[in-house]
């Protein structure tokens, strides 16, 4: 692990809204969280996917609770078929929070893998957060795209821009949070110049995944991000008390 995290500059943007269930559970002292997602979700190669990560930067930052975490990523997969598995590996884990990172592989797969399309994609995002706000307490986290070189060719990079837009309004509409991976990554390239090189898994020739250092990185910005969201929630609640 690179140096001291908590003097790197580049922060994540702040959620919009608080995290009250979760916050709630921690100050109960158990809380469960599902990540559903693809292979940033499940793990690639060598490299420790992030929700092990941020489990263990979570714990570290509340300890006086029994944090909990369902990884259910699948590699490759889209949200159409995520959606499809949200009845068993969400909703019947009874979560505290669900982080569903999305987007990607509609945008990057190659034809031959028959992604889905630009508008099945954003209808199964749309229907999973109906769906997530109806039959469950849970508070909502939609992780978007990675910044890599996969995503930003020529022939990709304005699809790539419309699908984390398109994220970001799902979220607005539905109440939900975005964790804007885009954006972060970004700001590690352009302002703290990362370089992609040192950004994308040196075995993947496809530049899609994070390294090691990214992965790191990207997990350190989500618990800052979670961090706030619960800040925002106790001091909603404390208003409200008050």
């Amino acid at each position: 692990m690179d140096s001291n995290l908590r003097e790197i500059p580049v922060q994540p943007i702040a959620f919009e809204h608080g995290l009250t269930r979760f916050a709630e559970s921690l100050a109960k002292g158990q809380a469960k969280i599902v990540a559903i997602g693809s292979s940033t979700t499940v793990g690639e190669g060598n490299i420790a996917a992030y929700p092990g990560r941020l489990l263990s930067f979570l714990q570290l930052e509340y300890p006086n609770a029994n944090i909990t975490m369902s990884n259910k990523g699948i590699g490759s997969q889209e949200a159409p078929k995520e959606l499809q598995r949200f009845d068993t590996d969400v909703i019947a884990q009874n979560p505290d929070l669900v982080i569903w990172q999305v987007g990607t592989n509609a945008v990057w797969q190659p034809p031959d893998q028959n992604p889905p399309s630009f508008e099945k994609t954003t209808n199964a995002i749309s229907d999973g957060l109906i769906k997530l706000r109806n039959e469950t307490q849970a508070d909502v986290i939609l992780m978007d795209l990675q910044y890599v070189p996969a995503v930003l060719t020529p022939a990709k990079k304005d699809k790539a821009l419309a699908m984390v837009k398109a994220i970001s309004d799902l979220a607005h509409d539905a109440g939900g949070n975005v964790f804007r991976r885009f954006a972060f990554m970004t700001a590690l390239n352009l302002f703290d110049q990362v370089s992609f090189d040192r950004m994308v898994d040196p075995t993947d020739n496809d530049r899609l995944h994070g390294s090691e250092y990214a992965t790191q990185r990207v997990s350190w910005a989500m618990k800052i991000a979670i961090v706030g969201g619960v800040d925002k929630a106790r001091s909603s609640i404390a208003a409200k008390t008050s």
